[in-house]
């Protein structure tokens, strides 16, 4: 059984020069199937059918891309803080309207000409 998993680690993408292999072996697969069907089926649908191979190269390949992380940049001899979340007061501290001393009113609302 560990035999089986040490073969089994063969096939893991670990980085991203082996995703762009694994890409360009699976892009030359696909024109060489792409030139089959244009030799099998001349006409449009051989065409389409050979757009539609190479387009599998770009979604296979995005999501090598994707699946395969990027390393994590080093901190430059410091090790990284987490930002302190601050609490929001609801209490009497916190700013409110500032009244006058006849209520809430503003002074141009008071103005009796």
């Amino acid at each position: 059984m560990a035999m089986l998993k040490k073969i089994g680690r063969l096939f893991i993408i670990k980085t991203r020069l082996e995703a762009w292999l694994v890409i360009y072996a699976i892009a030359l697969g696909a024109v060489e199937r792409g030139r089959h069907y244009l030799d099998t089926y001349p006409g449009w649908g051989g065409w389409l059918l050979a757009i539609a191979c190479t387009g599998v190269v770009f979604l296979a390949g995005g999501k090598l891309l994707d699946a395969v992380r990027a390393p994590e940049p080093a901190l430059a001899g410091a090790t990284y803080r987490v930002p302190v979340q601050r609490r929001i007061v609801t209490g009497r501290n916190r700013p409110t309207r500032l009244q006058n001393r006849h209520g809430l009113e503003s002074r141009t609302s008071r103005r009796r000409d």
